[in-house]
């Protein structure tokens, strides 16, 4: 299992298995955020199983399965409020976990600097800077 720390709050992962979610559990995580589709590739471990191994471990279990490549806007009003008031800390979850870092940064985007956000997500391994002006689209939600 490929963890990758953002902050205290949310960390980002590739596709998790059945067998990871024990794991998970151990190291403290209360919610799981599933933002990849079922069935998006053959093989995938079908989200209602990851779903009910979440739930046997005592976790939270969001499902949010958002299209790789095209995060809307409304994608972004979805996440923001959710993992603000997810129990925490959290790990999500997509194919690579880039689709859960773009997400996590567009939301973050309103309340923190865009520097700060490009810089976490490098430090786990995800370089976000094309992700510049949609940021400071996302900074001008702001209140």
């Amino acid at each position: 299992m490929d963890l990758r720390k953002i902050d205290d709050q949310i960390t980002v992962a590739p596709q998790i298995t059945v067998d990871d979610v024990a794991d998970i559990a151990r190291l403290g995580f209360k919610t799981v955020v599933a933002n990849r589709p079922d069935q998006e590739e053959p093989g995938q471990p079908a989200m209602a199983e990851l779903e009910a191994a979440a739930r046997e471990h005592g976790l939270e279990w969001v499902y949010m399965p958002v299209e790789s490549g095209n995060i809307t806007d409304r994608d972004v009003d979805q996440f923001a409020p959710m993992i603000q008031q997810a129990d925490k800390p959290v790990l999500a979850f997509c194919r690579s976990g880039t689709r859960c870092t773009v997400l996590w940064a567009l939301s973050s985007a309103r309340d923190t600097a865009a520097e700060e956000i490009v810089t976490k997500a490098y430090s786990a391994g995800y370089d976000i800077r094309g992700l510049a002006p949609r940021l400071a689209q996302q900074a001008a939600k702001k209140g």
